[in-house]
C-alpha cells in the first residue's frame, strides 16, 4: 500500500505543469522518500490496536459487571477521560507533525541546495561556511524532533496516570467492600485482575498513537498532492507526425518545412507558448491546436513522442552523457548530432567520452557544454516538431551559425520548428517571425 500510493504520488506531480511541479517538488520528495515510511506503524500498529480495543475493552467490562457492577460503573467513569485527552492531545500532535513534516522538506531542499552547491563553494573558498549551515540545519532538525518527543512522552504520562487512576479506584473500592462483606472475595479478585485488563488496549492505542502519527499526516499530504495535481489529459492522437501549429491570437499558423521564431521582450511570454504547445500551460489568447484539435483534447503522452524539446536550461540526470543525450529514446544519427551542436569538441576533452558520469543537473560539464548536449539530443531526436528555447544561449557566433544551419536543415526536412529566440542571426534564420505581445508577424 504505500508502495503503491508513492508511484501514485510521483505519477501525480510529475504530470503537473512545470510551475506547479517546481512549487510542490520538494514536499513531494520529502513525502516519498521518508515521510509516508510512517504509515507502517500506523497500518501494523495504531489500526490494529483500535479494532483490538474496541473489542476486548467492551467484553471484559461486561464481563466485570456480571461479578462486580459497581466495579464496573467506576470503569464506565474513568474511561472515557482516556478518548477525552486521547482527542486533545491529538490535537496538538496533528500540529506538531504537520510543522515537523515542513521543517523536515524545508531542511532536506536546504541541504540538497547546499550540496549541490559545494563545488561552487569551494572555487571561491567559501566551503567552510557550508559546513557550519549543515552544522545548524542538524541542530534545527534535532530541536524539532525532540519538541515532538516531548509531547509523546507527556501524553503517555498522562494516559499512564489515567489508567492508573481508574485501576486503583477499582481497587480501593473492592478493599472497602471485602472489609465490609459487600462483595465476595473471588468477585472482587476478578474485578481487581479484570481493571487493568479493560485499561490495558486504550493504554496500546496511546502508545501507538504517536508513532502513526506522523505517517496520518505524511498521507493526508500525500493524498493532497494526488488530488491537486490529476492528470488532464484526453485520448485524441496526432496522426500526422508534422502537424500544424496553431497559437490562438498571436499569429499565423507554425506550418512544417518552415522555422518560426518567436521573438519579444522578456517576460512576454515565449516561453509559456512552447509550453503551451506541449500542454503544460495555457495562453491568455486562447488554446493552442495541433491539426486543429486543442491542445487539451489530445493524449499528451502520445503527442509527446513527436515533439523534442529543449528547455532554456537542459533537463540532465545524474548517469552517463549517452544515458542523458539517450534520455528521450535513441538518436538517428549520435555522430551528426554531436558535430552540428558542437558538443564533440566536448566529448573529446572528456576522458571517458561517452562513458562521462554526470552529477545532478549535469554536474562535470559548463553551463555551455550542457546546452550543447541539450541541442545534440534535440538535434539527434527522430521527432518531427522540434521547440528550441534559445538554442544558442551560451555559444560562440562561429558554433551558433552552425547550429543555426542544422536547425534550418531539419526544417527543410519537413519538421516543424518552433524556435525562441531574440538574436539578430536566429531571426535570420526564421521564416517567419512572431512578435509575442504584439500583433507583429513577419516572413
Amino acid at each position: 500500500m504505500i508502495g503503491e500510493l508513492s508511484s501514485q504520488v510521483l505519477r501525480s506531480v510529475t504530470s503537473a505543469p512545470p510551475r506547479q511541479l517546481a512549487a510542490d517538488r520538494d514536499s513531494a520528495a520529502a513525502v516519498v522518500t521518508r515521510g509516508l515510511d510512517g504509515l507502517r506503524p500506523y497500518l501494523t500498529g495504531y489500526l490494529p490496536a483500535v479494532i483490538q480495543a474496541a473489542v476486548l475493552t467492551p467484553v471484559a467490562v461486561i464481563v466485570m459487571a456480571f461479578y462486580d457492577l459497581q466495579a464496573a460503573a467506576i470503569v464506565m467513569i474513568a474511561l472515557p477521560l482516556i478518548p477525552v485527552f486521547m482527542i486533545l492531545i491529538g490535537l496538538v500532535t496533528a500540529d506538531r507533525s504537520a510543522a515537523a513534516l515542513t521543517a523536515m522538506t524545508t531542511l532536506q531542499a536546504r541541504l540538497l541546495d547546499l550540496v549541490a552547491g559545494i563545488p561552487t563553494l569551494r572555487a571561491v573558498g567559501r566551503a567552510a561556511g557550508s559546513a557550519l549551515r549543515i552544522t545548524e540545519l542538524a541542530a534545527a532538525h534535532r530541536r524539532s524532533a525532540m519538541a515532538t518527543l516531548r509531547i509523546a512522552f507527556l501524553s503517555s504520562l498522562v494516559l499512564e496516570l489515567l489508567a492508573t487512576l481508574g485501576v486503583a479506584l477499582v481497587a480501593v473500592s473492592v478493599g472497602v467492600r471485602l472489609v465490609y462483606g459487600e462483595v465476595t472475595l473471588a468477585a472482587g479478585l476478578t474485578a481487581l485482575l479484570l481493571a487493568p485488563e479493560v485499561f490495558w488496549p486504550l493504554r496500546r492505542v496511546g502508545a501507538a498513537f504517536h508513532a502513526a502519527q506522523d505517517g496520518k499526516t505524511a498521507a493526508e499530504q500525500a493524498f493532497k498532492l494526488c488530488e491537486t495535481h490529476q492528470p488532464a489529459s484526453g485520448v485524441v492522437r496526432v496522426e500526422n507526425s508534422t502537424p500544424v501549429l496553431e497559437l490562438t491570437g498571436l499569429g499565423p499558423a507554425i506550418e512544417p518545412g518552415r522555422v518560426t521564431v518567436l521573438t519579444g521582450p522578456n517576460g512576454a511570454g515565449k516561453s509559456t507558448a512552447l509550453q503551451a504547445i506541449l500542454g503544460l500551460a495555457t495562453l491568455p489568447s486562447g488554446p493552442v491546436r495541433v491539426d486543429g484539435v486543442d491542445v487539451a483534447d489530445l493524449d499528451l503522452t502520445a503527442w509527446w513522442r513527436h515533439v523534442a524539446w529543449l528547455p532554456h536550461r537542459p533537463v540532465l540526470i545524474p548517469g552517463t552523457v549517452r544515458e542523458n543525450l539517450e534520455l528521450l529514446g535513441p538518436l538517428a544519427d549520435l555522430d551528426g548530432a554531436c558535430r552540428d551542436s558542437g558538443f564533440d569538441a566536448v566529448l573529446d576533452d572528456l576522458a571517458d567520452g561517452l562513458d562521462t558520469r554526470l552529477g545532478r543537473t549535469g554536474v562535470g560539464l559548463s553551463l555551455g557544454q550542457r546546452q550543447r548536449l541539450g541541442l545534440a539530443r534535440a538535434l539527434g531526436s527522430t521527432a518531427r516538431v522540434l521547440l528550441l528555447d534559445e538554442p544558442t544561449a551560451h555559444l560562440d557566433s562561429a558554433l551558433e551559425h552552425r547550429v543555426l544551419r542544422a536547425i534550418a536543415a531539419r526544417a527543410r526536412a519537413g519538421a516543424t520548428v518552433v524556435v525562441v529566440g531574440h538574436r539578430d542571426p536566429v531571426l535570420a534564420v526564421g521564416d517567419q517571425v512572431i512578435t509575442i505581445g504584439s500583433a507583429h508577424v513577419s516572413s
